[in-house]
Protein backbone atom coordinates (compact mmCIF):
# COMPACT_ATOMS: atom_id res chain seq x y z
CA UNK A 1 0.00 0.00 0.00
CA UNK A 2 1.70 3.42 -0.85
CA UNK A 3 1.26 6.69 1.41
CA UNK A 4 -1.21 7.91 -0.83
CA UNK A 5 -3.67 4.71 -0.34
CA UNK A 6 -3.61 4.50 3.53
CA UNK A 7 -6.30 5.17 4.77
CA UNK A 8 -4.97 6.72 8.23
CA UNK A 9 -2.86 9.24 6.36
CA UNK A 10 0.04 8.64 8.25
CA UNK A 11 1.08 11.94 7.72
CA UNK A 12 0.10 14.91 10.39
CA UNK A 13 1.80 17.99 8.78
CA UNK A 14 -0.94 19.32 6.25
CA UNK A 15 1.74 21.40 4.59
CA UNK A 16 3.24 18.18 3.61
CA UNK A 17 0.37 15.58 1.71
CA UNK A 18 1.67 12.45 0.30
CA UNK A 19 2.49 11.92 -3.24
CA UNK A 20 -0.29 10.57 -5.44
CA UNK A 21 0.98 7.05 -7.26
CA UNK A 22 -2.27 6.81 -9.12
CA UNK A 23 -1.99 10.45 -10.17
CA UNK A 24 1.85 10.40 -11.52
CA UNK A 25 1.29 6.85 -13.09
CA UNK A 26 -1.55 8.61 -15.55
CA UNK A 27 0.54 11.31 -15.61
CA UNK A 28 4.01 9.59 -16.89
CA UNK A 29 3.01 6.28 -18.13
CA UNK A 30 2.74 6.33 -21.60
CA UNK A 31 2.69 3.96 -24.67
CA UNK A 32 6.00 4.23 -26.38
CA UNK A 33 7.18 6.10 -23.35
CA UNK A 34 10.59 5.92 -21.40
CA UNK A 35 9.16 5.49 -17.95
CA UNK A 36 7.60 2.00 -17.45
CA UNK A 37 6.39 1.74 -13.78
CA UNK A 38 6.35 4.22 -10.95
CA UNK A 39 6.18 2.98 -7.45
CA UNK A 40 6.07 5.46 -4.12
CA UNK A 41 7.03 4.00 -1.12
CA UNK A 42 6.86 5.52 2.82
CA UNK A 43 10.27 5.39 3.66
CA UNK A 44 13.80 3.18 2.76
CA UNK A 45 17.09 3.45 3.38
CA UNK A 46 18.30 4.56 0.02
CA UNK A 47 16.13 4.26 -3.46
CA UNK A 48 19.18 3.49 -5.46
CA UNK A 49 20.09 0.91 -3.64
CA UNK A 50 16.54 -0.35 -3.68
CA UNK A 51 16.24 -0.24 -7.52
CA UNK A 52 19.64 -1.53 -8.03
CA UNK A 53 18.70 -4.49 -6.17
CA UNK A 54 15.35 -4.42 -7.49
CA UNK A 55 16.16 -6.01 -11.44
CA UNK A 56 13.56 -3.94 -13.19
CA UNK A 57 14.16 -2.62 -16.23
CA UNK A 58 14.56 0.32 -17.81
CA UNK A 59 11.98 3.23 -16.99
CA UNK A 60 11.28 2.07 -13.76
CA UNK A 61 10.80 4.69 -10.82
CA UNK A 62 11.32 4.74 -7.10
CA UNK A 63 10.50 7.46 -4.98
CA UNK A 64 10.63 7.76 -1.37
CA UNK A 65 8.50 9.63 0.82
CA UNK A 66 11.36 9.53 3.68
CA UNK A 67 14.95 8.28 3.43
CA UNK A 68 17.57 7.22 5.76
CA UNK A 69 20.45 5.89 4.78
CA UNK A 70 20.69 8.17 1.02
CA UNK A 71 23.97 8.79 -0.30
CA UNK A 72 25.38 11.70 -2.22
CA UNK A 73 28.90 12.01 -3.57
CA UNK A 74 31.78 10.30 -1.41
CA UNK A 75 29.07 8.74 0.88
CA UNK A 76 27.96 11.40 2.29
CA UNK A 77 24.69 11.11 4.03
CA UNK A 78 21.43 12.46 2.82
CA UNK A 79 18.50 13.02 4.91
CA UNK A 80 15.28 15.31 5.11
CA UNK A 81 12.04 15.45 6.95
CA UNK A 82 9.25 12.96 5.80
CA UNK A 83 7.60 14.37 2.35
CA UNK A 84 9.63 17.51 2.51
CA UNK A 85 11.28 16.64 -0.71
CA UNK A 86 11.74 14.69 -3.65
CA UNK A 87 13.82 11.44 -3.20
CA UNK A 88 13.63 9.25 -6.23
CA UNK A 89 16.15 7.05 -8.49
CA UNK A 90 15.25 5.50 -12.17
CA UNK A 91 16.80 3.05 -14.06
CA UNK A 92 18.36 3.88 -17.25
CA UNK A 93 19.91 1.61 -20.20
CA UNK A 94 21.62 3.71 -22.74
CA UNK A 95 22.54 0.64 -24.84
CA UNK A 96 25.08 -0.71 -26.90
CA UNK A 97 24.57 2.79 -29.73
CA UNK A 98 26.25 5.04 -26.74
CA UNK A 99 29.94 3.76 -25.84
CA UNK A 100 30.32 3.47 -22.44
CA UNK A 101 33.06 6.10 -22.18
CA UNK A 102 29.95 8.52 -22.30
CA UNK A 103 27.85 7.09 -19.79
CA UNK A 104 29.31 9.89 -17.67
CA UNK A 105 27.64 12.35 -18.71
CA UNK A 106 24.28 10.79 -17.14
CA UNK A 107 24.43 13.11 -13.99
CA UNK A 108 25.14 16.20 -15.65
CA UNK A 109 21.96 15.44 -18.23
CA UNK A 110 20.27 14.81 -15.07
CA UNK A 111 21.55 18.17 -13.70
CA UNK A 112 20.16 19.68 -16.40
CA UNK A 113 17.15 17.95 -17.06
CA UNK A 114 16.51 18.72 -13.28
CA UNK A 115 17.46 22.88 -13.63
CA UNK A 116 15.06 23.24 -16.15
CA UNK A 117 12.43 21.47 -15.34
CA UNK A 118 12.50 23.27 -11.67
CA UNK A 119 12.58 27.08 -13.30
CA UNK A 120 10.00 26.18 -15.50
CA UNK A 121 7.67 24.42 -13.04
CA UNK A 122 8.36 26.10 -10.05
CA UNK A 123 10.22 29.15 -10.78
CA UNK A 124 13.36 29.51 -9.12
CA UNK A 125 16.90 29.86 -10.97
CA UNK A 126 18.21 26.57 -10.08
CA UNK A 127 22.08 26.71 -10.92
CA UNK A 128 24.42 23.36 -11.42
CA UNK A 129 27.67 23.19 -9.14
CA UNK A 130 29.93 20.34 -11.13
CA UNK A 131 29.30 17.76 -11.60
CA UNK A 132 26.07 17.18 -9.62
CA UNK A 133 24.88 19.56 -7.36
CA UNK A 134 21.45 21.84 -7.76
CA UNK A 135 21.73 25.64 -5.93
CA UNK A 136 19.55 28.14 -5.89
CA UNK A 137 19.40 31.20 -4.05
CA UNK A 138 18.53 31.95 -0.92
CA UNK A 139 18.63 35.58 0.91
CA UNK A 140 21.06 36.21 -1.65
CA UNK A 141 23.44 33.43 -0.84
CA UNK A 142 24.10 30.12 -2.85
CA UNK A 143 22.55 27.22 -1.55
CA UNK A 144 22.71 23.59 -2.44
CA UNK A 145 19.31 22.23 -2.38
CA UNK A 146 19.48 18.81 -4.19
CA UNK A 147 22.43 16.36 -5.62
CA UNK A 148 22.29 13.35 -8.04
CA UNK A 149 24.26 10.03 -7.99
CA UNK A 150 24.35 7.93 -10.64
CA UNK A 151 25.71 4.22 -10.45
CA UNK A 152 26.69 1.60 -12.54
CA UNK A 153 24.71 -1.71 -12.14
CA UNK A 154 25.79 -4.17 -14.84
CA UNK A 155 24.82 -2.60 -18.54
CA UNK A 156 22.10 -0.04 -16.49
CA UNK A 157 22.66 2.96 -14.41
CA UNK A 158 20.58 3.98 -11.66
CA UNK A 159 20.31 7.91 -11.52
CA UNK A 160 19.76 9.15 -7.87
CA UNK A 161 17.91 12.52 -7.59
CA UNK A 162 17.66 14.45 -3.84
CA UNK A 163 15.63 17.63 -3.82
CA UNK A 164 15.12 19.57 -1.01
CA UNK A 165 11.45 21.26 -0.99
CA UNK A 166 9.46 22.36 1.56
CA UNK A 167 12.40 22.51 4.40
CA UNK A 168 12.49 25.59 6.60
CA UNK A 169 15.08 27.48 7.74
CA UNK A 170 14.98 25.46 10.95
CA UNK A 171 14.81 22.26 9.50
CA UNK A 172 18.42 22.19 7.34
CA UNK A 173 20.85 19.73 8.17
CA UNK A 174 23.58 22.39 7.60
CA UNK A 175 23.48 25.84 7.22
CA UNK A 176 25.09 25.91 3.75
CA UNK A 177 22.08 24.05 2.33
CA UNK A 178 19.07 25.49 1.37
CA UNK A 179 15.34 24.38 -0.06
CA UNK A 180 13.10 25.40 -3.14
CA UNK A 181 10.41 26.85 -0.77
CA UNK A 182 13.75 29.21 1.21
CA UNK A 183 14.29 30.22 -2.60
CA UNK A 184 10.83 31.52 -3.09
CA UNK A 185 9.31 28.66 -5.04
CA UNK A 186 5.92 29.72 -6.82
CA UNK A 187 5.06 26.13 -6.21
CA UNK A 188 5.85 23.63 -3.46
CA UNK A 189 3.50 20.68 -4.69
CA UNK A 190 5.56 17.62 -5.04
CA UNK A 191 3.37 16.03 -7.22
CA UNK A 192 4.26 18.63 -10.15
CA UNK A 193 7.39 19.17 -9.78
CA UNK A 194 8.04 15.24 -9.55
CA UNK A 195 6.55 14.65 -13.07
CA UNK A 196 8.03 18.25 -14.66
CA UNK A 197 11.49 16.76 -13.33
CA UNK A 198 10.94 13.39 -14.95
CA UNK A 199 9.44 14.41 -17.98
CA UNK A 200 12.62 16.63 -18.54
CA UNK A 201 14.65 14.07 -18.10
CA UNK A 202 12.80 11.71 -20.43
CA UNK A 203 13.08 14.47 -23.31
CA UNK A 204 17.17 15.11 -22.42
CA UNK A 205 17.81 11.35 -22.25
CA UNK A 206 16.03 10.47 -25.41
CA UNK A 207 17.97 13.57 -27.23
CA UNK A 208 21.26 12.19 -25.92
CA UNK A 209 20.69 8.24 -26.63
CA UNK A 210 19.29 9.09 -30.41
CA UNK A 211 22.67 11.06 -30.57
CA UNK A 212 24.70 8.12 -29.46
CA UNK A 213 25.63 9.68 -26.46
CA UNK A 214 27.53 12.56 -28.33
CA UNK A 215 26.78 15.65 -25.72
CA UNK A 216 27.78 18.07 -28.81
CA UNK A 217 25.06 17.09 -31.08
CA UNK A 218 22.68 16.78 -28.58
CA UNK A 219 23.21 20.43 -26.95
CA UNK A 220 23.74 18.73 -23.68
CA UNK A 221 27.55 20.06 -23.36
CA UNK A 222 26.24 24.10 -24.22
CA UNK A 223 23.19 23.89 -21.73
CA UNK A 224 25.69 22.06 -18.77
CA UNK A 225 28.00 25.18 -19.28
CA UNK A 226 25.65 27.88 -19.58
CA UNK A 227 23.64 26.56 -16.03
CA UNK A 228 26.92 25.63 -14.44
CA UNK A 229 27.77 28.23 -11.89
CA UNK A 230 31.10 26.63 -11.59
CA UNK A 231 32.35 27.83 -14.75
CA UNK A 232 34.06 31.59 -14.22
CA UNK A 233 35.10 30.84 -10.53
CA UNK A 234 38.44 30.42 -8.73
CA UNK A 235 37.98 26.99 -7.49
CA UNK A 236 39.92 24.02 -5.53
CA UNK A 237 39.66 21.01 -6.57
CA UNK A 238 40.30 18.12 -3.71
CA UNK A 239 41.30 14.85 -5.62
CA UNK A 240 41.55 11.78 -4.92
CA UNK A 241 44.70 10.94 -2.78
CA UNK A 242 44.84 13.75 -0.41
CA UNK A 243 45.54 15.58 -3.35
CA UNK A 244 44.29 19.22 -3.96
CA UNK A 245 44.51 21.71 -7.53
CA UNK A 246 43.49 25.32 -7.61
CA UNK A 247 42.77 27.13 -10.73
CA UNK A 248 39.88 28.96 -12.51
CA UNK A 249 37.24 26.70 -13.93
CA UNK A 250 36.68 27.44 -17.49
CA UNK A 251 34.74 24.68 -19.66
CA UNK A 252 33.81 21.30 -19.36
CA UNK A 253 35.36 19.45 -21.79
CA UNK A 254 33.62 16.50 -24.01
CA UNK A 255 34.27 14.03 -21.24
CA UNK A 256 32.21 16.11 -18.90
CA UNK A 257 35.31 16.70 -16.92
CA UNK A 258 35.91 20.50 -15.60
CA UNK A 259 39.15 22.24 -16.82
CA UNK A 260 41.20 24.44 -14.50
CA UNK A 261 43.23 27.18 -15.60
CA UNK A 262 46.17 27.33 -12.65
CA UNK A 263 48.43 30.03 -12.08
CA UNK A 264 51.13 28.03 -14.21
CA UNK A 265 49.27 28.54 -17.30
CA UNK A 266 48.32 24.47 -17.57
CA UNK A 267 44.36 23.42 -18.78
CA UNK A 268 44.05 20.53 -16.22
CA UNK A 269 41.37 18.56 -16.73
CA UNK A 270 39.48 17.38 -13.70
CA UNK A 271 37.37 14.11 -13.87
CA UNK A 272 36.48 13.32 -9.92
CA UNK A 273 37.03 15.22 -7.00
CA UNK A 274 35.32 17.56 -4.91
CA UNK A 275 34.96 21.64 -5.79
CA UNK A 276 34.97 24.18 -3.51
CA UNK A 277 34.34 27.67 -5.04
CA UNK A 278 36.78 30.27 -3.72
CA UNK A 279 35.03 32.91 -5.27
CA UNK A 280 31.76 34.36 -5.97
CA UNK A 281 30.40 34.44 -9.35
CA UNK A 282 31.87 36.67 -12.17
CA UNK A 283 28.93 39.89 -12.24
CA UNK A 284 27.26 39.97 -15.11
CA UNK A 285 27.45 43.96 -15.69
Amino acid sequence: MTPSDTPDGRWSDLDRPPLNVTALRRGLLRPGGLWTSVDVVAATGSTNSDLVASGAGEGAVLVAEEQSAGRGRLDRTWSAPPRSGLFFSVRLTPGAGVPAERWGWLPLLAGVATASALSRAAGVDTALKWPNDLLVTVDGAERKAGGILAERSGDDVVLGIGLNVSLRADELPVPTAGSLALAGAAVTDRDPLLRAVLRSLEEWYTEWRNAGGDPGRCRLQEAYAAGCATLGRTVRAELPGDRALVGEAVAVDGDGRLVLATAEGVQQPVGAGDIVHLRPAPSEE
